[in-house]
């Protein structure tokens, strides 16, 4: 794994479709709690799960001198200071809700499919309340849906359950995306889509795109010009992957780059 995880993931992967029941369940264990160490190794070296804000004190964080400083002024020598006066530097937790549509059109063995399953890793890990995982071809399977709870490692499993198959309707794919963000209250709401953005399905792909509240693509190197068209004229972020372990650094930089 040290020498090339790229590899080691893509073999695992591939073991995961095996005839044998007992080598195929070990391979699908292996791979998941391979994936999730991978996607949480990358997230504790990036930034921090939210940012720094100043709000009410709650009993948590470090107490602002300089925004409670009024409450401190007006106290004199007999009146005491209200907790409901002070405020406190804290960590705000993001208000996230993301869906993850990954295409499994074409091949979904070894490099491809270890590529999904780590992004599926990733966004379990940094949206683990508020996120869906979506497979399209012709059809859209749900690995998960928005409000259903499930473990990072079910959710990895089922990724590495896929198989490619048929043709690419993104159309249909962006707009399940939307209806399973619908059923999020998250104020910001991000469509991931993992594919090269070659639809082969008819459909106005663009309108739907536009219609999304934010879309951010992470597409195969060396073979991003659709997803690069795409998104100029939609309004997307791009970013593309060249190995599976490429993934959680660049789910970070979409979701990040404002």
């Amino acid at each position: 794994m040290q020498h090339d995880p790229d590899e080691t993931l893509s073999m695992i992967a591939d073991l995961t479709a095996a005839t044998d029941p007992k080598l195929r369940a070990a391979a699908r264990n292996l791979a998941a709690r391979l994936m999730l160490d991978l996607a949480a190794n990358t997230a504790r070296r990036r930034r921090g799960i939210g940012r720094m804000v100043t709000a009410p004190f709650r009993g948590e964080g470090d107490i602002d001198i300089d925004a409670s400083i009024e409450a401190f002024e007006g106290s004199g020598s007999r009146r005491r200071v209200r907790v409901e006066e002070l405020r406190a530097r804290t960590w705000s937790k993001r208000d996230t809700a993301v869906c993850l549509v990954v295409d499994r059109s074409g091949s979904m063995g070894g490099k491809p499919l270890a590529t999904s399953a780590l992004a599926a890793a990733a966004v379990a890990l940094r949206e683990p309340d508020d996120y869906s995982v979506l497979a399209f071809g012709r059809d859209v399977v749900v690995a998960k849906s928005q409000d259903a709870r499930r473990t990072g490692p079910e959710v990895v499993n089922a990724v590495l359950a896929l198989r490619g198959f048929g043709t690419t309707d993104l159309t249909t794919a962006l707009r399940a995306a939307a209806d399973q963000l619908g059923r999020s209250r998250a104020a910001r709401k991000v469509v991931v889509l993992l594919s090269d953005c070659r639809a082969t399905e008819p459909g106005d792909v663009e309108a739907v795109a536009r219609g999304l509240d934010e879309l951010c693509i992470m597409a195969p190197e060396g073979d991003d010009a659709e997803a690069r068209a795409l998104a100029a004229k939609v309004g997307a972020k791009v970013a593309t992957v060249g190995e599976p372990s490429d993934v959680p650094a660049a789910l970070v930089e979409v979701l990040e780059r404002r």
